[in-house]
């Protein structure tokens, strides 16, 4: 059984932090030539290395169709100043931007910021889907069609198709309009690690894409069912949820049968499930799950970035597209194009359409 939906691929290019911008463009471009969905470049306050999001702000206008999805913490960062960033990089890299949320819970990050003691799970997690929220709502604070850009008459915007927001959350509050005019995809991809409970909660109501890890197909199917479960929950439909495995990958060994199951695999702490094999050993992993309906596809972390995302690539991609199971190029320009994602209207748009007819 399949999950009826094309097979999705993304690939972390990070690792080591690099301070080259060419070595993560080549990433980017050697996972953009094997036609995957999208790269993260994951990112913390507890970590040296340049900032993510101005990483891929860099690697936007010299790549074509490959979406880039920084890694954005929300705990110790302004929501405005996420969703004006993220607007951005949508904007630069013409409608291939998403974000992947995430939260600082050491002391030893809250004291960089000596705001405050770092709370518990909940209460971040809470903190992020308001931050989602403000995000999305700033996006939405534009109409599509809101800038004009008349030199006759010598207006730039419709001020009827920009709106004011007043977003009182439990730990911020937000007031807009955007200073970013909506970005392409109207909405960029959000996603969100949907591991943890606390997490997943808050992917269900806010998230595109979910990463979940699993050791067993069973056990990925069945996290499936929960963020599609919690998303119903919110009104949200399974059609607008991609849930991907998270699943950090070691190809550097000859090809071999993989271990016993992923059951067997070490565990990498904060990379998900661990498979250690050969590209083609990977490929059959793949088939099976996305076969057995477990999942929407994978997020693949390679070990180290520069050896494994080409194995990746040139072998364990290559072998799922000459069995017809996945693309063997980008079906559209989008990030959610490429997810099969629709463009989300502007809410106050609908609103007033709305008001309109009746």
């Amino acid at each position: 059984m399949t999950t009826g939906r094309p097979l999705h691929l993304a690939a972390e290019i990070g690792g080591p932090p690099r301070y080259e911008p060419d070595h993560y463009l080549g990433l980017a471009r050697l996972a953009e030539g094997g036609a995957l969905d999208y790269v993260t470049l994951g990112d913390s306050f507890a970590r040296p290395g340049p900032d993510a999001l101005s990483v891929l702000a860099r690697i936007a206008p010299a790549t074509d169709r490959i979406g880039l999805v920084p890694t954005v913490d929300t705990t110790h960062t302004e929501p405005f100043h996420v969703s004006s960033a993220v607007a951005t990089l949508d904007w630069v890299s013409r409608g291939r931007a998403g974000w992947s949320a995430d939260v600082s819970s050491t002391e030893a990050v809250a004291r960089l910021f000596g705001r405050r003691p770092a709370p518990p799970a909940e209460a971040l997690w809470r903190e992020a889907g308001e931050a989602a929220d403000a995000g999305a709502r700033l996006w939405d604070s534009w109409e599509d069609d809101a800038e004009i850009r008349d030199t006759a008459t010598g207006r730039f915007i419709d001020r009827d198709k920009v709106h004011h927001i007043d977003f009182e959350g439990e730990a911020f509050s937000v007031r807009g309009p955007a200073i970013v005019p909506r970005p392409p995809q109207g909405r960029p991809v959000t996603v969100i690690d949907g591991t943890t409970a606390p997490a997943r909660a808050v992917a269900a109501r806010h998230a595109d894409v979910v990463h979940v890890r699993a050791t067993t197909p069973e056990q990925a199917a069945a996290a499936r069912a929960d963020v599609h479960r919690l998303a119903a929950a919110h009104g949200r439909s399974a059609r607008e949820l991609r849930v991907l495995v998270a699943l950090a990958v070691d190809l550097g060994d000859a090809e071999t049968a993989p271990e016993p199951g992923l059951e067997s695999g070490p565990p990498l702490a904060g990379h998900g499930t661990y498979f250690r094999g050969g590209p083609v050993d990977l490929a059959e992993l793949i088939s099976q799950w996305y076969r057995a309906g477990a999942a929407d596809g994978f997020h693949l972390t390679p070990i180290t970035p520069a050896r494994d995302l080409e194995r990746i690539v040139n072998g364990t991609v290559a072998l799922l597209q000459h069995r017809s199971l996945f693309r063997t190029f980008h079906p559209g320009h989008t990030l959610r194009e490429h997810l099969g994602l629709a463009r989300p209207a502007s809410r106050y748009a609908l609103a007033r359409t709305a008001g309109e007819r009746r």
